[in-house]
Parts: structure tokens; C-alpha cells; sequence
């Protein structure tokens, strides 16, 4: 299973706040302990003494790049640099500790040497050994994909293999060109396919960026180009170089020496999914523990009702049109259950029991998906997952709405914005498949952990509003 790159701003952020809990609470106990005695002026000198101390650290070996990735595989050498690091902090501020009149003495800085070693030693220890095999597999570069060929691609990998310090993969080029103005490869980068090809590879390898190497002067293919890969849950950025109009700096972002123009962004990345993911298998594991005693209830009446087995599995649209297997409470007779929902369930529908049409209703018939929640092939919040097969007016979901897979650039969710808008149930028509698309890109768009917060705390009075649910 391959890694993906934002795997390495998470563990910088984790391994920050360890850090800062160690200079922080360790900073303030060892200051305490040598202090021996607390007068009125005590606590304020104390706090500023460790706020500066643990601030002062932080931003020093941050800046230093002890942090990056191919520092820490470095093992004994990241832990000396570290601790020398700190210790020139603990020296300098050590000195400030008098003009405060905070008087710690000489035994302060040796516990602070001693807290701090012991610290790298096995923070930076534990590092190595995840970080190690990361570096010598490649997963810690970014890979980027190139659409476009000729001058413009090659003055932009030019660039970016010059640029120093730079850990990328250039895995290739895509273009639908075959001709002298795209060759069949650049420098040493080969054409792997046509832009429509690309789609399909990046669900299959990973694909951090896409560059567009093309001039902005060519509109047309842009926007047709652009078209194509918009739906990708991956960063879309047009090579700067391929500018005829030269703009200021402060409107490029930079990968290297190459400057580039952001035209879509993946919405959920690093440490934002990071949290987002946790947060998810938090709640539903609390939630599964808390409604157990209903879902043993309901399991035991749809096993009581008909013959057939508890949970119904099918197969769905997931995270970058990835398929999963989502999990339900059946609520059909087993001889009548559609597994690819080619036909709608509607009201009054003679497929479903007796028992499926209250947990239909009520939506208790979605409570399994907690544990698809657990897999990591779900989130509590986000576009409800559609079966492969699902059609509004006898046409399949992505012929009626240009766009339509773009609600897949983040993993389904049990509820969502369009379900607490109003927009549960079936998707019979155009209309109804319209407006939970949009709202579903809405979501996209707006993003934020108070938004999933406030969408998950509306969920329960959203169910109450069931006439859309058969």
C-alpha cells in the first residue's frame, strides 16, 4: 500500500506537539523543583521563563529543518543536532532567567540537558525506525504527474530537477498529442498515456500533483484539459514558465524554482484529514458502544421476520470513484434485494418488509456503516455514497449531471449537508439529483471541522423530516 505524501505533515505536526508538551510541562516541572521556594513574583517569572524557552526552541529547530523528513531518518545525527539545538536555547535563555530575577542556579540547566537528551533519545529513536523504510521506498517525495509536452513541459521539468533540496518523483507525462510538439518523452520522462488515461492511473498509483504544463495563451485546450481532470481529488496547478504574461510573485505558489498558478486544490489534505479521520472513528466507536443495545434489536427483527441474513452488502461509489462495500441492515426480502439499486425504492414498494420500512424510515437501516466508518471507507460526514447502478428518471447518476463524480474528492458519509437540507431520501428525478449534488459540492467547497460539527448535530432533527425516505 503506498503512502501518501501528506503522511509527512502529519507526523511533523504529531512529533511538534510532543515536543512542545516535553518543553513546556517538563520546562515548567524542572524550573519548579530547583526554584525551592514561591513568592508573589514566582509564577509570572516562571511562565514567561518557559513560554520563551519552549517557543524559543520550537521555532529554532523548526527553522533549522530538524523537522523535514530526511533529517529525522538521519537518526543519531537528527537526535545531536536536536539536542545541541536546545541546549544553545536553554543556555541563552538561562541568562534572561536573571535579568527576571528568577533564581534557578546550575542545577537547572543540568536537568534541562537531561530531560531533553533522554527526550530526543527516544522521541527521535521512534522516528527513525517509521520514517527509514518511507525514505528508501520513495513514499516520502511528492509525485507529480505532467499534462502537456514539448518546450513547455521541458522547460518546467528542467526547473524543477534543478531546484536544490527538492524531494519529488516526476512520474511521467500525459498527453493527447502525438506528434513532433509532443515527443514520446522529455529529458528522461516518458508519455505514459492521454489526460483521459490519467484518471484512471491516479486511482491506482498515487498522484500528488498534477502540473499543466500548456501556455495559458491556448485557452481553449486549458479549459478542455482542465474539464477533464477536475473531478481528481488531487492539486491542479498550471506551470507559471507557460505564461506569457508575466504576474507578480505573490500570485504563484512554488514547488522549488518552478512558479505556479493554483487552479484546484484536493479540499481534504495532511493534517486536515488527519483530524477529520480521527475524529471519525472516535465518534462512531463511542456511538456503536452507545446504540448497541438498538442495533442488537433491530438485527433481531429483521433475522425474525424473513429469512435471508442481517446485514445487506453493496457495493458503492467511494473516495475517488474507488469502489466499497457498504453495510446496511437488510430491509428487503433476500429474493428481491437489488445489489446495484438499478430500480429505486419507492413508497409503498412490495420489496421491502415490514420491519425495513420502519428502519428505512427511521434510518436505523444505516447504523452498520459505523463499522465502515472504523475501515476508514466512510466518514460520519460527507456525500452519501451512491450505488453503481442508481439512475434519476431511468438515467444513471453521472449522464444526467456533468461533474457528477467531483463529489467523490472526499469519502462518503453517512449523513451530509444535502441530508439536513432537506435532500434525504430517493433521487428519482433530475431536480432531486441536482440539488443534492450541488449541495454536496457546496460541502466540498466549504469544508471545515464546525461545519461537520453542525451537520452531525442537525442529523437528528433531519430524521424526523422523513416523507422522502421509503
Amino acid at each position: 500500500m503506498n503512502r501518501s505524501f501528506a503522511d509527512s505533515e502529519v507526523f511533523q505536526r504529531l512529533l511538534k506537539s510532543v515536543d512542545a508538551l516535553v518543553f513546556f510541562a517538563g520546562g515548567l516541572f524542572i524550573t519548579l523543583l530547583v526554584v525551592g521556594r514561591f513568592d508573589a513574583a514566582t509564577p509570572g517569572a516562571a511562565g514567561f521563563f518557559i513560554a520563551l524557552l519552549g517557543f524559543a526552541c520550537l521555532f529554532l529547530l523548526r527553522s533549522l529543518g530538524l523537522y523535514q523528513i530526511q533529517s529525522l531518518a538521519r537518526g543519531f545525527l537528527s537526535v545531536i543536532k536536536s539536542w545541541i539545538t536546545t541546549a544553545i536555547v536553554g543556555i541563552l535563555v538561562f541568562q534572561i532567567s536573571y535579568l527576571i530575577r528568577l533564581d534557578l542556579g546550575a542545577d537547572w540547566f543540568k536537568l534541562w540537558l537531561c530531560l531533553t537528551a533522554l527526550h530526543f533519545i527516544f522521541s527521535r529513536g521512534i522516528a527513525q525506525i517509521w520514517i527509514r523504510p518511507i525514505v528508501r521506498h520513495g513514499h516520502s517525495r511528492q509525485r507529480i504527474a505532467v499534462v502537456g509536452g514539448g518546450k513547455a513541459a521541458e522547460d518546467a521539468i528542467t526547473t524543477l530537477e534543478n531546484s536544490k533540496e527538492l524531494d519529488i518523483e516526476i512520474i511521467g507525462l500525459f498527453d493527447d498529442r502525438f506528434d513532433n510538439r509532443s515527443p514520446e518523452s522529455v529529458r528522461k520522462h516518458k508519455k505514459i498515456g492521454k489526460i483521459a488515461e490519467l484518471a484512471e492511473y491516479a486511482r491506482n498509483s498515487r498522484v500528488d500533483l498534477i502540473i499543466v504544463a500548456i501556455p495559458l495563451s491556448a485557452e481553449q485546450r486549458l479549459l478542455q484539459i482542465l474539464k477533464r481532470l477536475w473531478e481528481l481529488p488531487v492539486d491542479i496547478r498550471v506551470s507559471g514558465q507557460a505564461a506569457i504574461l508575466k504576474l507578480s510573485p505573490h500570485a504563484y505558489t512554488y514547488i522549488g524554482d518552478l512558479p505556479l498558478l493554483s487552479l484546484f486544490e484536493r479540499p481534504l489534505n495532511g493534517w486536515d484529514q488527519f483530524i477529520k479521520d480521527t475524529l471519525d472513528r472516535a465518534i462512531a466507536l463511542i456511538v456503536i458502544v452507545l446504540l448497541s443495545p438498538v442495533m442488537l434489536v433491530v438485527a433481531l427483527a429483521v433475522r425474525f421476520e424473513s429469512k435471508g441474513p442481517i446485514i445487506f452488502r453493496q457495493k458503492r461509489f467511494g473516495f475517488n470513484n474507488e469502489l466499497v462495500q457498504v453495510f446496511k441492515f437488510r430491509s428487503m426480502y433476500t429474493d428481491m434485494s437489488d445489489a446495484s439499486a438499478s430500480k429505486l425504492v419507492t413508497k409503498g414498494d412490495p420489496r421491502v418488509t415490514k420491519v425495513g420500512r420502519i428502519i428505512r424510515k427511521t434510518s436505523l437501516d444505516e447504523l452498520p456503516q459505523l463499522f465502515n466508518v472504523l475501515q476508514g471507507q466512510l466518514s460520519l460526514v460527507g456525500p452519501r455514497p451512491h450505488a453503481t447502478q442508481a439512475k434519476a428518471a431511468g438515467t444513471l447518476y453521472d449522464e444526467v449531471i456533468d461533474g457528477y463524480f467531483a463529489r467523490h474528492k472526499v469519502k462518503p458519509g453517512i449523513t451530509g449537508w444535502a441530508q439536513i437540507n432537506g435532500w434525504r431520501g430517493e433521487t428519482d428525478t433530475h431536480e432531486k439529483l441536482e440539488q443534492r449534488v450541488k449541495h454536496d459540492l457546496d460541502y466540498i467547497d466549504r469544508w471545515s471541522l464546525g461545519l461537520d460539527l453542525y451537520i452531525l448535530a442537525k442529523t437528528p432533527m433531519a430524521l424526523l423530516k422523513s416523507e422522502n425516505a421509503y
